[in-house]
């Protein structure tokens, strides 16, 4: 069973790479830009889109794992007082 999980992992593994790659691919016109008078350079549409996925995937959990954080702090602040 072991072997089939692995096959799927890596199959979807494979579909992913090659979905982003063609994403990379296709998303080559350049894109600037605008945000509060701050402009970024010409980039291609593709590596801005990708770049705030990534920037995103970090931020959230980041975001999660303080607000955890501050939860566990106050029930056990919570306990205490008890």
């Amino acid at each position: 069973m072991s072997s089939v999980k692995r096959a799927v992992l890596v199959v979807f593994a494979l579909v992913v790479i090659f979905g982003t790659m063609i994403f990379i691919l296709e998303n080559q016109q350049p894109t600037s830009l605008v945000f509060l008078g701050w402009s970024t350079p010409e980039l291609p549409a593709s590596l801005i889109v990708i770049g705030s996925l990534l920037l995103g995937m970090l931020i959230g959990p980041a975001m999660g794992f303080i607000a955890y954080k501050r939860k566990s702090a106050r029930l056990k602040r919570n306990l205490v007082q008890s």
